[in-house]
């Protein structure tokens, strides 16, 4: 067994944690927010720039630990009943904002002459928004409770589980196969799992949660609350989908104790604590040199411009019958791609039907749909349209 350094575990999570608090200070400071800073110190201090951050395990547990922390906060701040009448729109907004990015991305890729198996690797790329980052940005600006925050996180975690599912069939024909039965299984775990929780799990928690007011222990309800969220995401991850999208609908649930318990004031310092850890990561896995690389610069661009133009397009689409303006609002909350890009463009680079100029090109996409996200929501929450 390998033996861990105490010391330079605890350097690691310091220097991560300044990093976050740093970046974000001056980000502030400058005008932006606190997510923007944390992702560029990340990027600074990464494997790919300083070295001074390594992802390391311990450092990728962190990560995902925020990230599950920060879709359950959201997930508490939800009014179940709200998220009920904008349900059926969220599914929609979430289904046909998978397809644009898809077809553009994979024929972008048939346009330059890339074989089918990388055109399918690109076009998933473009596919799932990054629920982390819009939810974090809706937070940040304090446009958490709008109708249009609630569709798009909606949309989200829809077009995140769809995304899932699209990623598993192309990594399965990366593979030289196809297993139609194993793809059958994840979408009957994920409709009964989803189900369950938001059926069943919110009946008992709605009639019987109160109980945890008995608790003896010190913090006791939220003990009892941060164990539904990482159960929740510890069963999504399971059954093979996002581990946040589990947190997300423990904390939909958790919601019905929420004001009563006073636990979204206590989840304040753990958010402060934990999420930072998720942004700064993000940024460490940007390779700077790959998306410079002139093989990448243009397909990047164009890449980008696609991602962009089409989650706006798709989602904007998806929103007919409302405003313009909401139309907007949906298409904008859909744009940042973050960690889930990341890993398409990396399983592709490692399968090897991903080279080095598109892994590049990817990484671009990423980079600058995640970044972009911060300064584009505010502004298309201000916007004032008329009916589509």
């Amino acid at each position: 067994m390998e033996q861990i350094d105490p010391t330079a575990v605890l350097l690691q999570i310091t220097l991560i944690f300044a990093a976050a608090k740093v970046g974000g200070e001056i980000a502030v400071r400058l005008g932006g927010v606190a997510l923007i800073g944390e992702i560029v110190a990340g990027a600074a201090l990464g494997p790919h720039a300083l070295g001074w951050i390594r992802e390391d395990a311990i450092a990728v547990g962190l990560a995902e630990l925020g990230v599950v922390v920060l879709l359950f906060s959201v997930g508490l701040e939800m009014d179940f009943g709200q998220l009920r009448d904008v349900g059926a729109r969220g599914v929609l907004v979430g289904s046909v904002g998978i397809v644009l990015p898809f077809i553009a991305g994979a024929g972008l890729m048939f346009a330059t002459g890339q074989q089918t198996i990388t055109a399918l690797f690109v076009g998933t790329a473009l596919v799932a928004t990054s629920v982390g980052i819009t939810a974090r940005v809706l937070q940040d600006v304090g446009l958490i409770g709008e109708q249009e925050s609630v569709i798009i996180l909606a949309a989200a975690v829809v077009d995140d589980v769809l995304g899932l599912l699209v990623l598993a069939v192309v990594t399965g024909m990366g593979q030289g196969g196809f297993d139609a039965l194993r793809l059958g299984i994840l979408v009957v775990e994920t409709l009964v799992f989803v189900g369950l929780l938001l059926t069943m799990g919110r009946f008992v928690m709605r009639d019987h949660g109160h109980r945890v007011s008995y608790l003896r222990i010190p913090h006791g309800a939220l003990s009892f609350a941060l164990l539904v969220c990482l159960v929740s995401a510890l069963l999504a991850g399971v059954i093979g989908l996002a581990a946040i999208v589990g947190a997300y609908l423990a904390g939909l649930l958790v919601a019905e104790l929420s004001d009563e318990l006073e636990l979204k004031r206590d989840m304040e310092p753990i958010r402060a604590l934990l999420v930072p850890f998720f942004f700064v990561l993000t940024g460490a896995r940007f390779d700077l040199a790959a998306f410079i690389q002139p093989s990448a610069l243009a397909i990047g661009i164009v890449l980008t411009i696609l991602a962009i133009l089409t989650k706006l397009v798709g989602c904007g689409l998806a929103m007919w019958g409302t405003t313009l303006r909401s139309a907007v609002r949906v298409g904008v909350g859909m744009v940042p791609r973050g960690e889930v890009g990341l890993v398409v463009a990396s399983l592709g680079l490692a399968a090897g039907v991903i080279d080095g100029g598109l892994y590049g090109a990817v990484l671009m996409m990423v980079a600058v749909t995640t970044l972009a996200a911060p300064f584009l929501l505010p502004p298309a929450f201000a916007f004032r349209g008329g009916r589509t």
